[in-house]
């Protein structure tokens, strides 16, 4: 790669989506992405089969099958097989929003009916990956602006429960959780300020690894789960069987919606971080990757799968937008989910440790969001758009009672404080006219002044 052609052209990104980073700073790097993105995986299959009350066996095989997918899905993303996969650094994985409707579906018709419906649900998104083209012209700076920030916003939440300790827990906002995260987050942030090279890209597993150490004398690392893990857990195509009908689908088609607009965001997101805008055709490219890696994933018994917004904040802050290096982080979590006990070790993570990094990731996507308003023209129906966008968008973040009383379908739409604001802005620029110069006809009024004269 020239170094002097980016210094020259004042670009901050020291790999680019095409650039192939040596292959031992790949892995390093592929597994900040991991550790990113590990506990939203694993947190998922773990909820719902919680709630099912499903046996410890059935748990640890839905935990690796949503790894092994969630590195297959990743994997088309990143790297691309013909026309599916948008050839970003975009990392894949089990989603939040899919929790409601597969606890719903499986109260009533078990695993194969969630597995089912999941098959089902992926055709409205590889149907939807082939009209983004119209839509990309509802996608004004003035959207996307507000759609990145927001993501940064109402991930920072997270962050912040995460470095507490994690939501609900005994010991929430202890002073140890709390100077743990910020012990992570102040030395992630000096070692990617001032290291040179590979310390700055890496900072962010350095300072996870920095709190792994920390958390050991303190007693906040449980090892009990590797050893508990097996050593190997092969994904099995029907291992529980599948149903097909009307009534388990019906809850998954407003999840598969929301996940199609949040992945349009999160793509483009991922365009501002990269310092490329991406094309229609790879867009419509990605979210075809989405609804493949869920029709594969209900075929070897693992939630649906979407693009996992927390890790676009690795992009600006280590400089890497490499998609080989998310290509192989695709193939690491497709190996942690063939091996339990690896994947074990990254799931032990101390929450305060990873909240600590969190701060940081999420923080600088609020900030990229932020750097592309600064471009646009903030009259009364731009700075109108952002306002309420950002408004209803966080207010369903912290306080999600907002929307108990909406219809179901409502309810799954807006339950997502991304999913809101984005619908928000992008009907609020439809609605909301352009200010116009006051012209006559097509051409603009201008009012001459008459010159002065002064008589002598």
């Amino acid at each position: 790669m020239d170094k002097n052609r980016i210094a020259k052209s004042g670009a901050t990104i020291l790999y680019r989506i095409e650039d192939v980073p040596p292959l031992q700073v790949s892995i390093l790097l592929a597994f900040q992405h991991i550790m990113a993105a590990f506990g939203g995986i694993v947190a998922v299959p773990l909820v719902v089969g919680g709630v099912l009350g499903l046996p410890v066996a059935d748990l640890a095989y839905l935990v690796s099958a949503a790894l092994f997918m969630a590195g297959v899905a990743t994997f088309i993303q990143a790297k691309g097989i013909g026309k599916c996969g948008a050839r970003v650094a975009c990392v894949m994985g089990t989603d939040f929003t899919f929790v409601g409707p597969s606890i719903a579906v499986g109260m009533a018709g078990g695993l194969p009916a969630i597995f089912g419906a999941t098959i089902l649900g992926s055709f409205i998104e590889i149907i939807l990956s082939r009209f983004i083209k119209p839509l990309r012209k509802f996608f004004p700076p003035i959207v996307t602006g507000t759609v990145v920030t927001l993501i940064g916003l109402t991930l920072l939440p997270v962050s912040i429960d995460w470095a507490a300790g994690g939501y609900g827990a005994p010991d929430y906002g202890s002073l140890k959780n709390v100077a743990v995260a910020m012990a992570v987050m102040v030395v992630t942030m000096f070692l990617n300020r001032y290291g040179k090279g590979i310390i700055s890209s890496a900072a962010v597993i350095i300072g996870l690894i920095f709190g792994y150490v920390i958390s050991y004398p303190l007693g906040m690392l449980n090892f009990a789960p590797i050893r508990e893990a097996g050593w190997v857990a092969l994904p099995t195509i029907f291992r529980y069987g599948v149903t097909f009908s009307l009534a388990a689908f019906i809850p998954f088609i407003t999840a598969y919606l929301v996940t199609t607009i949040e992945t349009v965001g999160v793509l483009m997101a991922i365009g501002e971080a990269s310092e490329r805008e991406l094309t229609s055709e790879e867009i419509e490219a990605g979210i075809l990757a989405d609804g493949v890696g869920s029709l594969i994933a209900g075929f070897f018994g693992a939630g649906p799968n979407t693009s996992f917004s927390q890790n676009v904040g690795l992009i600006p802050l280590t400089k890497v937008a490499s998609r080989f290096v998310v290509v192989v982080a695709g193939i690491i979590l497709m190996l942690l989910g063939i091996f339990p006990k690896f994947g074990a070790l990254i799931a032990i993570m101390p929450n305060p440790v990873l909240g600590g990094a969190g701060i940081i990731m999420f923080g600088v996507v609020a900030a990229s969001g932020i750097k592309t308003l600064k471009e646009v023209e903030m009259n009364n129906r731009n700075l109108l758009i952002l306002a309420v966008s950002i408004g209803l968008g966080l207010g369903v973040t912290v306080r999600p009672d907002f929307i108990a009383h909406l219809p179901g379908a409502l309810k799954s739409l807006f339950s997502s404080g991304i999913s809101a604001g984005t619908i928000s802005a992008l009907v609020l620029n439809i609605l909301l006219k352009e200010e116009s110069k006051l012209a006559y006809g097509s051409e603009e009024k201008s009012i001459e002044i008459p010159p002065v004269i002064v008589e002598e």
